[in-house]
């Protein structure tokens, strides 16, 4: 698994750490994260002036016997950075005590902020494993993207704007660099070949509610989806393939839903040359979250023994048990509470702004790194 590391100079690193998985983290830059340790330190040393200033006469200077502004802010230096050269030093019972009490906890606290860069360093792995970990121990009923490419991204879109949580979707892609970038999106990654069964269980595949398989070959389409199903019996696997007559194999496979890009993209052509305003309408179905959306959902104890006509969304096809059922077809002409109903809905604005947004990405002070 590959986890997001601190970046050292202007653009962000990577360190092979535990390799296959990255989990996606988001990491204040550089020159943000010595900002912060120049303020703190700046801080805690202005605190140390203050209570020195204000017990000033606890204090013997051998030089003069007088401490002045200077001489505190001096004593607070060199007694943070632990040099101590005891030209000053606390003569009164309320002086030490207030060096014991106040200035040795915010020596303490300056050296940690000055260190703590190398701190972080040391407890990166620590953090990391304990990531991996409670990733893989609660991720379930999850989603795999296998191919992360134009039809990976939006398949994993879709699926955010219905409903899915970023933490529940995986990304399989043999490319570290397709990877990072589905970090840098939110999404978990694998990098690795997902004809692979060790790699698709690191995705932990074998847990998984449904696997898209969007890759750009058939062949592997193929091996991916015997892969998937060799490890669960019961998750859903849905392809996208180039060729017609590669469907009939994909089913073979495992495969529940076959998907044929090329040829659903040359109908919604075709479509769109017959009847432009017909090819629109498609186009908006196709996009989930806006305007016309096909949606399923069950039938409610209002619609239940009423026709599929008599409903508030326009029923395009019912399911009952196991079989899909056009809305006009005769077995349904009355709806039964245990169906399920393909509608066409229209998303109305309000709805529009409740649905999940992409992340974006930040500003210049910080970055989306996916840490190895």
């Amino acid at each position: 698994m590959r986890l997001p590391s601190t970046p050292t100079d202007d653009r962000p690193t990577y360190q092979d750490r535990s390799p296959g998985v990255s989990l996606p983290r988001y990491a204040a830059g550089p020159l943000v994260q010595v900002a912060r340790r120049l303020l703190l330190a700046t801080g805690v040393m202005a605190l140390a002036v203050v209570l020195v200033w204000l017990d000033r006469r606890g204090y013997h200077d051998n030089h003069d016997s007088e401490v002045s502004f200077t001489d505190v802010l001096y004593y607070v230096t060199v007694s943070l950075s632990t040099t101590g050269y005891g030209d000053i030093v606390p003569a009164s019972d309320g002086a030490r005590l207030m060096t014991t009490f106040c200035i040795t906890p915010l020596r303490v606290a300056f050296l940690i902020i000055l260190v703590g860069t190398t701190l972080e360093v040391l407890t990166e792995r620590t953090r990391d494993q304990w990531r991996l970990s409670y990733w893989r121990k609660h991720l379930r009923d999850h989603t795999v993207i296998v191919g992360f490419g134009t039809k990976g991204r939006s398949a994993a879109e879709t699926l955010i704007s219905g409903g899915l949580n970023q933490d529940q979707l995986v990304v399989v892609d043999p490319d570290p660099a397709v990877v990072e970038s589905a970090n840098a999106l939110g999404y978990a990654g694998v990098v690795g070949d997902a004809t692979r069964s060790d790699v698709l269980v690191r995705a932990r595949a074998d847990r998984a509610r449904q696997v898209v398989i969007a890759t750009q070959r058939d062949d592997t389409a193929v091996l991916v989806a015997l892969t998937a199903r060799q490890l669960s019996k019961r998750v859903r696997i849905v392809v996208s393939v180039r060729e017609q007559e590669n469907v009939p194999l994909l089913r073979q496979s495992g495969a529940d839903s076959v998907i044929t890009s090329a040829s659903a993209v040359g109908r919604l052509l075709g479509l769109s040359m017959i009847s432009p305003s017909s090819g629109a309408v498609m186009e908006d179905l196709i996009q989930h979250g806006k305007g016309l959306s096909l949606k399923e959902r069950p039938v409610t104890s209002e619609e239940a023994g009423r026709s599929p006509r008599e409903c508030a969304d326009l029923v395009v096809s019912v399911i009952r048990g196991h079989r899909l059922l056009p809305f006009d077809d005769p077995d349904v002409a009355t709806l039964e509470l245990t169906d399920r109903l393909v509608v066409i809905h229209r998303v109305r604005p309000e709805e529009e702004h409740h649905l999940p947004r992409r992340p974006q990405e930040k500003g210049p002070g910080s970055w989306r790194i996916p840490r190895r």
